[in-house]
């Protein structure tokens, strides 16, 4: 049967928590090998699969040569990222904030006034890394289906929407792993290109309806790596690969000066 893409609202997509590991370590070179961190009870044609996904998408020495990552989350929030030191700038309607996701230590301005109490500086922050944890899940799932907490089990063969062929992999977390570790994931790999063309998400591993399914489309190169563009909603993601940035992005409030060029 093929799946069967859905929409849904803003809202819910800027609330999943995703049930992925909260912190995310700077990117150094290693071994492939190492990358397999998964469970023992996931099953090797998945790990295989989801390890010919990452090189479809430039492999794991191009993620670790990619530093600096921009992007709009479905029109609602501006990231900046440097994944080799974890600095962030998030920018929504409601706040800033310059933080950094190892730490979890920063500063947030709510409405451009500078948030200067210990709790409510805490909370904040918290919010900020459920935020980045969620956003930047959304862009780089692919790369993630094989991190700390995951069992990952292959569950056949299902056809997209467009008639193609997909294997599909079913993603489940650690007890401990991530805000929402009882979500799940079923993950549609194209047979044709490799890459990964849609997801459905269970609030609840158990369940047997996805709450949506959404693809991931519009594939382009950033750099030494590929990333779906397109998600669904129409919604520019605006991303950017930068080789450096200044520092002004990740420790100023005033808005970035940087070029918007690929």
């Amino acid at each position: 049967m093929p799946i069967r893409l859905v929409t849904l609202s803003i809202l819910l997509v800027a609330a999943l928590g995703c049930g992925v590991s909260t912190t995310q370590q700077a990117a150094t070179p290693e071994d492939p090998a190492t990358r397999v961190q998964v469970s023992a009870e996931s099953d090797e044609r998945a790990i295989e699969i989801a390890q010919s996904t990452v090189e479809r998408m430039g492999g794991w020495e191009a993620l670790d040569s990619t530093r600096f990552v921009r992007w709009h989350f479905f029109g609602r929030r501006w990231h900046h990222w440097d994944r080799h030191s974890g600095d962030l700038r998030i920018e929504s309607e409601d706040g800033l904030w310059l933080m950094n996701v190892h730490t979890k230590e920063g500063r947030y301005w709510e409405k451009d006034a500078s948030v200067e109490d210990p709790a409510k500086l805490a909370e904040a922050l918290d919010r900020g890394h459920q935020i980045w944890v969620n956003d930047s899940y959304w862009m780089f799932m692919p790369y993630k289906m094989l991190d700390p907490g995951v069992t990952l089990k292959y569950s056949g063969e299902r056809t997209l929407e467009d008639g193609r062929a997909a294997d599909v992999l079913d993603l489940t977390f650690a007890g401990d792993a991530g805000y929402t570790p009882q979500n799940r994931y079923e993950v549609f790999v194209a047979r044709d290109t490799g890459l990964v063309e849609a997801w459905a998400f269970f609030a609840e591993a158990q369940e047997t309806e996805p709450r949506f399914t959404m693809p991931w489309a519009a594939w382009e190169e950033f750099g030494e790596i590929k990333l779906a563009t397109s998600h669904g909603r129409d919604a520019d993601w605006g991303i950017r690969v930068y080789d450096d940035l200044p520092r002004s992005v990740f420790d100023s409030p005033e808005p970035p000066q940087i070029e918007t060029t690929r």
